[in-house]
């Protein structure tokens, strides 16, 4: 199978990625793939090698990084038949856990050995896909806050130590959504828009979600002040979703969230502008390579179902001969 190793140089210690990338690439060839190395320089580079890893007729970009490696590489392979798969390498590694993916370099590699490629759904965020959410509000100022070095010094306390610091000033905003043309408002300091569940490696905020349904789902945090963001939170961890009458759910195909004042939006953890902003799925958008036991209400299509995705049938079905 060709694949490119798509990795961010900056993603740890510089021995300990070398040696990481080495013992995974050596798994792969043993399995009689051909694997080649392609870093990151630059924002947008991700893009730009997904799109150019498609164009050229690779079979699997490997995405060895973060969330944020996965997103950028994403964006170039979106529509297209490279399938994706993740080397967890960064710091909350979001979409590996989703997938129950073992963190360690080698092991990860030899698990994916064994996982098959499936289209799945994307969000969109004005023109830029997410893979896991889009964060609206108090987290996206958390997320905006938080400097690269911290995250490589600090790793998830950072986001902590950030967290607190924004509970003590963050305000509700006055907030409009339409969501698939039915409007509502109120005053809010978070929405999550999540096309998978888990959410920061830790709590499953948009708990419904399937990455194959068609249809985003959308948490809104309604409240005043840091004390509301705190109580909105307790209700999170304690999985008390349904019990709290300033968290509403919705699920839809599109969403168009403005506000006042304007607020910071995040997709996989990366600052990409304000509101008014509109939020869409794209369904089947990526081929990913996904373990032969997803959970249930991850998916809701047999692992067999690969219809209206008619562009990847053929891609796929060559691969896996090659198995």
């Amino acid at each position: 199978m060709r694949t490119m190793l798509v990795f961010n140089p900056t993603a740890g210690q510089a021995e300990t990625l070398e040696r990481d990338l080495g013992d995974a690439a050596a798994v792969w060839r043993e399995h009689g793939w051909q694997v080649t190395f392609e870093p990151t320089r630059a924002a947008g580079d991700g893009r730009r090698l997904g799109r150019l890893a498609a164009d050229q007729g690779y079979d699997l970009v490997v995405a060895a990084g973060g969330d944020g490696t996965i997103n950028e590489v994403i964006n170039g392979l979106a529509g297209t038949a490279t399938a994706l798969a993740p080397l967890p390498l960064g710091t909350m590694n979001v979409w590996a856990r989703e997938l129950r993916l073992p963190l360690q370099p080698r092991i990860a590699a030899q698990t994916i050995c064994a996982w098959r490629p499936r289209p799945i759904d994307l969000g969109r965020a004005g023109e830029r896909y997410f893979l896991l959410m889009a964060g609206i509000g108090f987290d996206a100022a958390i997320t905006a806050g938080v400097r690269a070095d911290d995250k490589r010094r600090l790793g998830a306390l950072a986001y902590v130590l950030r967290g607190i610091e924004q509970t003590l000033s963050v305000r509700g905003a006055r907030v409009r959504l339409i969501i698939d043309g039915r409007p509502t408002s109120g005053r809010v300091l978070m929405v999550v828009i999540g096309n998978t569940q888990l959410y920061g490696g830790l709590v499953k905020i948009t708990h419904r979600a399937s990455i194959d349904d068609g249809m985003l789902d959308i948490a809104v945090f309604k409240g005043d002040n840091g004390l509301s963001a705190v109580r909105r939170l307790i209700a999170i961890l304690r999985r008390r979703y349904s019990e709290d009458p300033e968290i509403e759910y919705y699920r839809a195909h599109t969403v168009q969230v403005s506000a006042r004042p304007r607020l910071p939006v995040q997709v996989d953890g990366d600052p990409i502008g304000q509101t008014p902003m509109t939020f869409e799925v794209v369904p089947g958008a990526l081929l990913a390579l996904l373990p032969p036991d997803m959970p249930e209400d991850l998916v809701q299509q047999p692992a067999h179902a690969m219809g209206g995705v008619r562009r990847t049938l053929p891609r796929i079905l060559s691969w896996l001969s090659r198995r």
